[in-house]
């Protein structure tokens, strides 16, 4: 009975014990499974801030692609500003990613032999510095935030960069071709080639793109080369006009040197006339006449072979000069030709019938003397002085011309009663300014 009892009591005991050392050492399934729930924590832990740090990393990325974007298309200042901030928050944050991996690097969660206590600690460890990941990804979340405006902005700069500098390369193409077009047309256009060649180093720098020059001065390279580029195919498609027209100019003024010479011919017999039909003063000026116009002529044609030969060698603005300067002569010599002729018509007209002339300008005048009367009691001194001046004038000119004799000096009567007509004009000018400033 006594030993039925004892067996019992051992076996109570050893278990006793047994379960005693066990939960004392942790050596339990249940203490087991306590430090396995503190390494998952850990482990949790570290996964939840490696996604922070990805996630920062990525941000930072993003940040970083956006201020590169402003300093390309944005000025200085603007530019400036935002890689000092941009630089300022980087700091911060790699200071931040240094915090994490040491965290990371400080515990092996993954090491059989790891302790309760440590794995606690780098749960800690690491969930802190998640929350430094996290206000890092904050601040530069913020910071993208308030760039958004000026990044809009130089994105749209940076849109407009692609479609000028394509637009400046099709024009230097276009220049291109047209110009070999017309050289291979034997028109040797060097200036307009030396023109392209200068538009050279220009497109390297288009090619360099906005990145290295900026925005601003990327599109206005490609504008200006642009510019340079139509214009330069536009002379190169006129160049062919352009030689047609000098040739037509050439021939066209050689026709008027031959016209000029049977002009010429009518100058001797007009002088001829008026040296024996009026007096002196009538024609004295006129004098020169022939040898001016002969002058002229062999000036002309000189000029004239100057700008074939320029045309010949594709010298295009010599020729156009030469050509002018052709042209001038020939207008110079009509002119003097015309005003022997004119001079000679007009002397037959008014040695026929002097009254004819005066009638005219009396006529001129009492229309001024009208006009200066309307709507007045008496004229506006500044009207009736000159008036009355042109007046005597007139008088004084059909007295002269009366009291000649048998050679009167037409050409002064003439000339005296153009004056006394001109001056007519400028006084009814003056009223009717007058009048239109009181309006």
């Amino acid at each position: 009975m006594a030993e039925a009892l004892v067996l019992p009591l051992v076996i109570a005991g050893a278990l006793g014990a047994a379960g005693a050392a066990s939960f004392g050492t942790g050596g339990g399934w249940w203490g087991r499974r306590g430090g396995e729930g503190v390494r998952a924590d850990a482990k949790a832990a570290r996964d939840a801030a490696q996604q922070a740090f990805y996630e920062l990393d990525s941000t930072q990325r993003e940040v970083r692609l956006a201020v590169e974007t402003v300093r390309a298309a944005e000025d200085g200042v603007t530019a400036q500003r935002a890689a000092a901030d941009f630089e300022a928050i980087s700091g911060r944050v790699d200071q931040v990613t240094v915090n994490y991996l040491a965290a990371l690097d400080a515990h092996d969660l993954d090491a059989e032999e790891l302790e309760s206590g440590t794995a606690a600690r780098a749960r800690h460890q690491l969930q802190d510095v998640k929350g430094q990941l996290g206000s890092a990804q904050a601040e530069l979340d913020g910071f993208l935030q308030r760039l958004q405006p000026v990044l809009q902005h130089a994105e749209s700069q940076l849109m407009r960069v692609t479609p000028a500098v394509e637009g400046a390369k099709r024009s230097l193409l276009t220049a291109t071709t047209t110009l070999e077009a017309v050289r291979g047309a034997g028109l040797k256009a060097d200036d307009l080639a030396a023109r392209l060649a200068e538009l050279s180093p220009e497109l390297g720098r288009l090619n360099e793109g906005a990145g290295r020059h900026g925005v601003a001065a990327t599109l206005q390279r490609a504008e200006r080369v642009k510019e340079r580029a139509d214009a330069i195919t536009a002379d190169a498609e006129h160049l062919p006009e352009r030689a047609r027209e000098i040739d037509r100019r050439v021939a066209s003024l050689r026709t008027r040197i031959q016209a000029l010479e049977t002009k010429a011919g009518t100058v001797e017999p007009a002088l001829s006339e008026l040296r024996r039909r009026f007096a002196t003063a009538c024609w004295q000026d006129l004098q020169r006449v022939p040898d001016q116009v002969a002058e002229a002529g062999r000036a002309a044609e000189q000029k004239l072979a100057e700008a074939a030969r320029a045309r010949d060698e594709q010298r295009w603005p010599d020729a156009t000069g030469a050509l002018g300067t052709v042209r001038a002569l020939l207008d110079t010599a009509d002119g003097s030709v015309v005003a022997v002729n004119e001079r000679l018509r007009q002397l037959n007209e008014v040695q026929h019938d002097p009254n004819r002339e005066i009638e005219r300008t009396r006529f001129a005048l009492r229309d001024a003397q009208r006009l200066a009367m309307a709507g007045r009691q008496a004229p506006d001194p500044r009207h009736a002085a000159p008036l009355d001046a042109a007046v005597g004038r007139l008088d004084r000119a059909v007295e002269a011309l009366e009291t000649a004799g048998r050679h009167p000096d037409y050409w002064h009567f003439l000339t005296e009663l153009a004056a006394v007509r001109e001056t007519a004009a400028q006084v009814v000018e003056l009223i009717r300014e007058d009048l239109g400033g009181h309006r």
